[in-house]
């Protein structure tokens, strides 16, 4: 029998026991996920959507990447070439023809057998004039695709796909491609599962329900399982994937943060274990104190304004913008080593010319110059002497607390310059891509990063008729030396065609060039297998998260 004595000693120990656990240190949720094998990363935005044949930004693609998989993949590491669901593959002596042999055991997350056909008819697809997919170019290379992606044929066995058997994919391609292992990763090549397009709508049919999380069927290291509009998706581990025991995560968190500030706040409070990016005002400090979580990856990534040469609706900025002088001149006072180190600060370079140097070799002959004189002169050429008359332009940009400082910085700088005025005026992600789709803008904040490594990734997107144009902006010269490198097989006098190209379009000015990005984040320690690579992939197969030990 207990003594009122001891229950009160019993008492005192059950008290300080529950005093002692709550003042423990409460467990971040960053740390609970890594437990569990959860990686919780922020993806800066909505996405416009999760077709991988409709999707043009890296924030889509990151997700895209995750749920399918193509013929060959990225290496972690290095964004070599390695193994998708293609096991092996051999090219002809000449370079024209690729045979894959596609695994036995690939799987689409509803079990079924990921086959040769599955890839024909989501070649198909995103060749169809009538889907109008952005990325259609990427298959160019590709005997007869051109053709039929613009009507000229119509039938699509006229096209160099191929398959003699279900395990058997046969490409022709026009000309060799030195890159066209790489060009094979890209997301506008990943399979969809034609059983399910078709269900919600037909082949060339965009935005249809399928993309879903009770809908979508992927092929990849990962399966949809929710989507909270505009808060976060969430892809699971796909246990029908072929090498399913090679993924480590369990689930990884997309969440859609816009806001720099909210976004630190959140990491800094144990609620994610990678940034979208880092406020420019905390890279300084960041950097002096050589934090480790910083993360200031070299990758091919420019910065530019893309200029809209024929704009609609607006007479007077179509008159102005129409006109190459004044183009050159507003790139001309665009201060870029101001931009990078005052405004952006997190170790950007200039970019005086727009294919960033060292992309497969290549290095730029021509640069855009910085000369208010002569800025001045172009302008009173061009009839706005110190911007008399010069109508008011509007400066497009996506919601982005960098972005806009960036706006605010050219705005500035034009009006001190040239005597212009220029509105500015933010969008959301989605609403941001469809304007500049659809040429609904004047001036644009753009940016690009390398699909591949060579300097084909960069330029060919302003051929005439690109879907990724989106200037307005045509000339015969441009598009003939873009198509004299696709056939020219000598690697001197490719990138003399190149150095070519990147000179008439400094000379043309449809877009300037600001700066060379960096790939900037904060991580976690726990997180594993995050590699910086020169194209800013990171493949979540091959990531891992180990908890640190308290």
């Amino acid at each position: 029998m207990s003594t009122p004595a001891f229950e009160q000693r019993i008492l005192l120990l059950v008290a300080l026991c529950i005093g002692l656990v709550g003042c423990g240190e409460k467990e971040t949720t960053v740390a609970k996920k890594a437990r569990e094998g959860i990686l919780v990363i922020n993806n800066s935005a909505e996405p416009s959507s999760l077709d991988p044949q409709e999707i043009t930004g890296m924030l889509e693609s990151r997700i895209a990447y995750s749920l399918f998989e193509g013929l060959v993949n990225f290496d972690p590491q290095d964004s070599t070439t390695i193994p998708g669901v293609a096991e092996s593959w051999s090219s002809s002596a000449d370079g024209k023809v690729w045979t894959f042999k596609l695994r036995n055991n690939a799987r689409w997350s509803n079990g079924d057998p990921v086959v040769a056909a599955d890839f024909l008819f989501s070649f198909q697809r995103i060749l169809m004039p009538t889907f109008g997919a952005e990325y259609a170019s990427m298959l160019h290379c590709v005997k007869g695709a051109k053709d039929f992606n613009t009507g000229k044929i119509k039938d699509f066995k006229e096209v160099g796909f191929k398959s003699p058997d279900p395990h058997t994919l046969i490409i022709e391609l026009e000309n060799p491609v030195p890159y066209f292992l790489q060009l094979v990763c890209h997301n506008s090549w990943l399979p969809v599962h034609p059983p399910t397009i078709l269900k919600f709508g037909k082949i060339d049919e965009m935005h249809t329900p399928w993309t879903r999380p009770s809908n979508l069927v992927g092929n990849g290291a990962f399966k949809l399982d929710s989507w909270e509009v505009a808060r976060q998706i969430v892809v699971k581990k796909n246990p029908y994937y072929w090498d399913a025991a090679q993924v480590s995560l369990n689930a990884v968190e997309f969440k859609a943060i816009s806001d720099l500030f909210a976004e630190e706040r959140a990491y800094q409070g144990g609620e994610l274990h990678i940034t979208g990016s880092v406020p420019p005002y905390k890279i300084v400090q960041l950097v002096a104190d050589k934090a480790p979580h910083l993360r200031l990856d070299a990758f091919l990534s420019v910065s530019f304004i893309r200029i809209n040469t024929v704009v609609k609706n607006n007479e007077a900025v179509q008159k102005a913008l129409s006109d190459t002088r004044v183009r050159r001149a507003l790139g001309m006072v665009i201060n870029r080593q101001q931009i990078a180190d005052r405004v952006l600060r997190s170790g950007e370079s200039p970019a005086f010319y727009y294919t960033p140097t060292g992309t497969g070799g290549f290095t730029s002959p021509a640069q855009w110059k910085e000369d208010l004189a002569e800025a001045k002169k172009l302008m009173a050429e061009a009839g706005y002497p110190d911007g008399k008359n010069f109508p008011k332009l509007e400066y497009l940009f996506n919601t982005s607390e960098t972005s806009l400082l960036a706006a605010q910085a050219y705005q500035e700088m034009w009006r001190q310059s040239l005597g212009i005025e220029v509105e500015l005026k933010n969008l959301d992600w989605k609403v941001y891509l469809s304007s500049l789709h659809s040429g609904d803008y004047q001036l644009a904040r753009s940016a690009w990063s390398g699909d591949y490594n060579d300097p084909n990734t960069f330029l060919e997107m302003f051929i005439s008729g690109n879907e990724l144009n989106q200037t307005g902006w045509s000339d015969s010269l441009y598009d003939d030396f873009i198509k004299s490198a696709a056939v020219e097989q000598n690697p001197a006098k490719r990138l003399e065609l190149f150095g070519k190209a990147e000179a008439r379009l400094i000379e043309c000015a449809p877009i300037i060039p600001v700066v060379f990005n960096k790939n900037k984040f904060l991580i976690r320690p726990e997180v594993q297998g995050w590699y910086p690579t020169l194209l800013g992939e990171h493949p979540l197969k091959w990531v891992k998260l180990v908890p640190l030990e308290k």
